[in-house]
């Protein structure tokens, strides 16, 4: 009985555009995981071997750049001070976001449209932009009321929030509406009031959003280096101007260098891999309305 042939399916992929595809993945890996390979080879050498030419398979390697980070820089203070600062920020930066975005979303008022529009807009500016004015309000406040906002960790919890809550807002309302309003109805149905249908019904459903929204604040806040720089002294700072301390008039400690910014980068990446559904679910659904 002679064979039929099977007949490609009208959707299948040609295989030139499969190969195209592996090989610009293949590419963009190797573009991505170099510079990681060169991070992480470095921070297991010497200094001298690191200040030499760099060889791409080392010898002699060692792990004595990552007991010396923490002792030649108070690294785990700048860590305490970036998790606080990171944490606080987020924090604050995802209750104010939901209960701005539940009122933008479920609500009709007037300058609805103008609240949104100016929100979405602060995003336009760039950060340095503000430096100047945040400093002297800071230092206005401090001889006004005494309360001292440079150098702090209060200031810079609240400069890192003006920099996520207008993206998380904006974010979130469009997350709240993808939410279908009968399940508020429902609750109130049931005697919810607005705040007991907005954490009861609301929230839960939302779960994804706001976990991508607190991502977003968090990465926001751990890796800033500008306003750190202004804004804190040698018992504020944070970990990204700290690491600044591993080059002396005399030398860099390239190999510390690499194994400090491979530990800063371990809390982020732990946290991305472990909520990546979360956040991947909340982007998408963000995204459309």
């Amino acid at each position: 009985m002679p064979r039929i042939p099977v007949q490609p399916s009208p959707m299948a992929q040609p295989k030139s555009f499969l190969w195209t595809r592996r090989v610009v993945l293949t590419l963009l890996l190797l573009f991505v995981l170099t510079p990681v390979y060169v991070m992480l080879s470095s921070s297991l050498k010497n200094l001298q071997d690191v200040q030499g030419s760099f060889k791409w398979i080392p010898h002699g390697l060692t792990f004595r750049p990552y007991v010396d980070i923490w002792k030649t820089v108070p690294l785990a203070h700048y860590f305490v001070n970036s998790l606080i600062v990171s944490v606080s920020a987020t924090v604050f930066s995802v209750v104010v976001a939901i209960f701005a975005a539940y009122g933008v979303s479920r609500y009709r008022f007037a300058g609805r449209k103008v609240f949104t529009v100016t929100v979405l807009s602060t995003q336009m500016f760039p950060g340095i932009l503000f430096l100047l004015p945040l400093y002297l309000i800071f230092v206005n406040i401090g001889n006004s009321t005494g309360i001292t906002l440079n150098g702090s960790r209060l200031g810079l919890i609240i400069t890192y929030l003006t920099f996520s809550l207008p993206f998380s807002i904006w974010m979130l309302v469009g997350y709240f509406d993808s939410i279908p309003r009968d399940l508020d109805e429902a609750a109130k149905v049931d005697g919810c009031g607005p705040f007991g249908a907005l954490f009861r019904v609301v929230v839960p459903a939302a779960i994804p959003g706001i976990v991508a929204v607190s991502v977003y604040a968090f990465m926001t806040a751990w890796g800033e280096v500008l306003f750190a720089s202004v804004m804190t002294n040698s018992s504020t700072r944070t970990l990204a101007v700290g690491l600044r301390e591993y080059a002396t008039q005399n030398d860099v400690y390239w190999n510390q260098v690499m194994a400090a910014s491979l530990v800063v980068s371990v809390p982020v990446v732990a946290g991305f891999l472990l909520l990546q559904r979360y956040l991947v679910a909340g982007l998408t659904a963000g995204a459309v309305k």
